[in-house]
């Protein structure tokens, strides 16, 4: 009786309906085929299904790749160079295509791109969390643990990790 009023249920979905949704989804959001699957089986979910023909999402995303509309290789190499911008490692970048439901053959060549990118992602976090050489001070080995742990839920390798854990401040390290 009081507050905002009672909003009503939104209309079963038929494949019309299903196709608009999916293009204001790709209009707004960067996705990959799968997560655009996932996104359409949640709506059919949600709001059910008004159609004499079967619903089927993974079929709409698979003609929207074919139509350019979603490119998950495309996707693949933003996420590798946003991922060196934050400092993320190769690891944690493969992780995240995973997650993100691209496949192997679409990130080989973002991995790749991060793995000859790993320098500049592991100086990026350190600049980022102030570890090693642009720390203020000398870190102890409790601070030293918890920033080499850092260092690899990031995603970096332990050779690099321990190498900026390892530094002095103002110390210039070599790759």
């Amino acid at each position: 009786m009081y507050g905002s009023p009672r909003k009503s249920k939104a209309p079963p979905l038929s494949d019309d309906k299903l196709r608009e949704l999916a293009l204001r989804y790709v209009g707004r959001y960067a996705a990959s085929e799968a997560k655009l699957a996932s996104y359409l089986t949640r709506k059919i979910r949600e709001r059910g299904w008004d159609d004499d023909r079967p619903a089927d999402p993974a079929a709409l995303a698979h003609e929207f790749a074919a139509l350019g509309y979603v490119d998950d290789a495309a996707l693949a190499g933003a996420k590798a160079r946003a991922s060196v911008r934050k400092g993320h490692g190769k690891q944690r970048l493969s992780q995240d295509l995973y997650h993100a439901g691209i496949s192997e053959d679409d990130a080989r060549d973002a991995v790749q791109e991060a793995a000859e990118n790993a320098w500049t992602a592991a100086d990026n976090f350190a600049r980022k969390r102030r570890i090693g050489p642009y720390a203020n001070d000398a870190a102890d080995d409790v601070k030293k643990r918890k920033q080499f742990a850092a260092f690899m839920r990031a995603g970096h390798s332990f050779d690099v990790a321990r190498k900026f854990v390892d530094a002095l401040p103002g110390e210039i390290i070599e790759e």
